[in-house]
C-alpha cells in the first residue's frame, strides 16, 4: 500500500474537502463500488496525492483539467508518473470534460484498466424482493 509523509496525509485531507466538479462526480461513482472494486479518494502517495486509487489493481486515477497541459505541468505529470511506475502503479488520465460529458463512458473506461470486461451495470440493483414470475 502506498503511503505519504505526514505532510502529504494533510494535503490529501484538504483536498478531499475541496474537490473539483468532475472529481466529485466521478467520486459519486467510484464509492459505490462498481464491479466490486474499491476506491480511495485524494490517497497520499509519497509527496503526491492520487485522485483516485484502487490498491487491488494497483492503478491511480488523475482527473486532468486544462490546467494539466499549460507551463510545465506536462513535465511535472511525467515526472510524478515516472516515480509511480516505479512503485508499480499505473496512471490512467481522464480528461474532466469526459467526466462531465460521458461518465459512464469513463466508468467502463476504468473497469477495462482493472481488467473487467463484458457489459456491467453501472448501478447497484435495488435491494428489494425480486418481482414474482410471470405468466407465460
Amino acid at each position: 500500500m502506498l503511503h505519504g509523509p505526514k505532510q502529504t496525509q494533510h494535503r490529501a485531507s484538504k483536498l478531499r474537502r475541496t474537490m473539483t466538479l468532475p472529481e466529485v462526480i466521478l467520486w459519486q461513482e467510484l464509492r459505490k463500488r462498481p464491479a466490486g472494486l474499491k476506491f480511495r479518494r485524494q490517497h497520499p502517495a509519497g509527496r503526491y496525492v492520487l485522485d483516485f486509487f484502487c490498491a487491488s489493481h494497483h492503478l491511480a486515477i488523475e482527473v486532468d483539467g486544462e490546467a494539466h497541459n499549460r507551463s510545465d505541468r506536462p513535465q511535472r505529470d511525467g515526472e510524478r508518473d515516472a516515480w509511480l511506475a516505479a512503485q508499480h502503479i499505473r496512471v490512467c488520465r481522464i480528461p474532466a470534460m469526459n467526466v462531465l460529458t460521458d461518465l459512464d463512458a469513463v466508468i467502463v473506461h476504468i473497469l477495462s484498466w482493472c481488467g473487467v470486461r463484458g457489459n456491467l451495470p453501472l448501478h447497484q440493483p435495488s435491494a428489494g424482493p425480486p418481482p414474482p414470475p410471470g405468466e407465460n
